[in-house]
């Protein structure tokens, strides 16, 4: 069963979004622009973000888009576009033995379902879970990660400084 009857609305955004986020995922690898890559990303990205709103999860929803779609994409591009990389369809750029990953990744998602399997067998999310408010969520992720917040930040500037200095023609 795909789940009660009542989630039938739900159901039906999560395998829509969702084939979205497979579309999405899989222009990431196999455009050749680099940048069309980026962009294909921000699509899973922002996807992420949909299958949190219908899980209710409004804040991890949001701090998915101002993180990752707002700051790591940016830096992304950014860091593309400031290192002299060639930005156009290139096809020097894939590998010619690239059909091998073909069957790595079947292995890798086959390990990924058995351990998933054998982890979780047929346990069921509990029905009675307490409710959660954003600001516990917000406490918890902020409280003690606070200065790794920060010390990323300064991370993701001094990456930012390092891509002008690069790209800068002397």
């Amino acid at each position: 069963m795909i789940a009660a009857d009542l989630l039938v609305a739900q159901n039906i955004g999560f395998y829509l979004i969702a084939a979205i986020m497979v579309f999405g995922a899989f222009s990431v690898v196999t455009t050749r622009n680099v940048v069309h890559a980026a962009l294909w990303l921000v699509v899973v990205l922002a996807g992420a973000a949909a299958q949190y709103i219908l899980l209710a999860a409004e804040f991890v929803a949001v701090t998915q888009v101002l993180v990752y779609i707002g700051a790591v994409m940016v830096l992304f591009l950014f860091g593309t576009m400031l290192t002299r990389a060639r930005i156009g369809t290139d096809s020097e750029l894939n590998n010619k033995n690239w059909f091998m990953g073909i069957p790595v990744a079947v292995l890798l998602l086959a390990t990924l379902i058995i351990a998933l399997n054998d982890g979780f067998g047929d346990e069921q999310l509990p029905t009675d879970a307490p409710v959660v408010t954003t600001q516990q969520v917000s406490d918890q992720i902020f409280g003690p990660y606070l200065l790794p917040f920060w010390a990323l930040s300064f991370v993701l500037l001094a990456a930012t400084i390092g891509a002008i200095v690069l790209a800068r023609r002397d």
